[in-house]
């Protein structure tokens, strides 16, 4: 995971501890980027303890982006962390596309925009023909060919229910550009597997440099205890901090603390869950001041959506704001 970005500054290393694939905001009327309140999300993240930042994820709506747009939101983010002195945390961008040639185009404009590394899933449009030696090949030569190490994605629901097992992640985690998994999954046996037989990082221990990532807020001590790296979350949009003093308290030793507080976290999260997108933004618009709406087709919230979300995680947001 050495190296530089963009041939100036080493790479940052991927630490242990709490990720989020961060929001794409946009004008209401015109569903444009909204650029400042990109910038402004990202420091506040970062500023709630955060140790990496994700770009163009599912929750980021990269499929509904232009490549230029893209690249975009990726160099705005960078450039508002290092403005507020927050060069250490690093931007992970999806760059996923179907085709390898496609995947290795956008990790270049990833890299030169400042991502310092990649977030794959599996090619899923020509769902027969992915078998494991097809995939395989996908994912090694896009590794060999990018300028920044990739993050394997396993995320059955987005990709036509592929599901890489253990075994498979095992096998790819040998090729020296391929440096952990985020298991949206949620298969903490899976994770579990990966993580030893990959030496991944711990609180405990910095192992081998590899990274085993849970995928949701909700299993974020879980994935403490089956010797995971760390969590790429949605809901740390939302609940930061929270997430953070979770996988604070588990490091620390305080394990039923921390089990307390999951639970309470797992609550909050399902809600966010249940209300995707469009239910994230109108939480963060209700407790930070801002967010805004989803782009089309994906659909706004009614008020009475709006409420729901509202008074479903009014409990963690009073511990949220509370940290």
């Amino acid at each position: 995971m050495g190296g530089t970005v963009n041939g100036s500054k080493p790479r940052t290393p991927l630490r242990h501890g709490i990720y989020a694939p961060t929001m794409t905001f946009f004008n209401s009327d015109t569903e444009d980027l909204d650029i400042p309140t990109i910038r402004k999300h990202a420091v506040r993240l970062a500023e709630a303890g955060l140790v990496g930042l994700v770009t163009m994820g599912s929750n980021g709506e990269a499929v509904h982006l232009t490549r230029e747009e893209k690249t975009a939101v990726t160099r705005a983010t960078r450039e508002a962390l290092d403005e507020a002195g927050f060069r250490d945390v690093p931007v992970i961008v999806g760059t996923s596309e179907q085709s390898i040639r496609g995947t290795v185009e956008l990790c270049k404009e990833a890299a030169a925009a400042g991502g310092e590394y990649s977030l794959l899933v599996p090619p899923s449009y020509y769902r027969y023909a992915m078998n494991e030696d097809t995939l395989y090949e996908y994912f090694t030569t896009v590794a060999s060919a990018s300028p920044i190490p990739i993050i394997l994605y396993n995320y059955p629901g987005a990709v036509a229910g592929i599901d890489m097992d253990s075994d498979f992640m095992i096998r790819l985690a040998q090729h020296p550009n391929i440096v952990g998994t985020k298991f949206t999954c949620g298969n903490t046996g899976k994770l579990a597997r990966v993580a030893l037989a990959t030496n991944a990082v711990t609180p405990k221990s910095k192992g081998s440099g590899w990274m085993a990532f849970g995928g949701m807020a909700d299993f974020t001590a879980q994935t403490l205890a089956s010797g995971g790296s760390g969590i790429i979350a949605g809901g740390a949009n939302v609940l930061p901090k929270t997430c953070v003093r979770v996988w604070n308290l588990w490091a620390e030793g305080k394990l039923e603390e921390a089990m307390e507080l999951q639970k309470k976290l797992s609550k909050g999260d399902w809600v966010l869950t249940k209300a995707a997108i469009p239910g994230t933004k109108a939480a963060i618009e209700e407790f930070y001041g801002y967010g805004g709406h989803p782009r089309r087709p994906l659909q706004r919230l009614s008020e009475e959506g709006r409420k729901r979300v509202t008074e479903g995680i009014s409990d963690i947001m009073k511990i949220e704001k509370s940290l």
